[in-house]
């Protein structure tokens, strides 16, 4: 299994998007977290068929600020258990091997926000 996590802060960029195929091909990750992604849904689901991953959960930004994504392949089980601005907390399986739990957290640089 293969898993990316980045702090992309924003995906407006051409070059920020064209790293993030790159990575998923040569990779072929299973999992991809997004962070400060500052896009809405309707955006990363055309970033999300251009890498060709099979299913997705957002939390969406606030303003123009955080922001994430997680996406998997079909082989990936994963159900979501509890999320909010800063975590998806998951429970998955791949391809019938034990279940585990994933939380996949964003958490501000600013020690009063975190």
């Amino acid at each position: 299994m293969a898993m990316l996590a980045w702090n992309v802060k924003g995906l407006g960029n051409k070059d920020t998007v064209r790293a993030l195929k790159n990575l998923c091909f040569k990779y072929k990750n299973d999992i991809v977290f997004l962070s400060e992604t500052k896009k809405r849904k309707s955006y990363l689901e055309k970033i999300r068929m251009r890498v060709k991953m099979d299913n997705a959960f957002y939390v969406e930004p606030i303003g123009i600020a955080g922001g994430l994504a997680l996406w998997w392949k079909n082989e990936v089980k994963l159900s979501v258990l509890h999320y909010d601005r800063n975590f998806i907390d998951t429970i998955i399986s791949i391809n019938g091997e034990p279940e585990w739990y994933g939380t996949f957290i964003y958490a501000p640089p600013y020690e009063e926000e975190k």
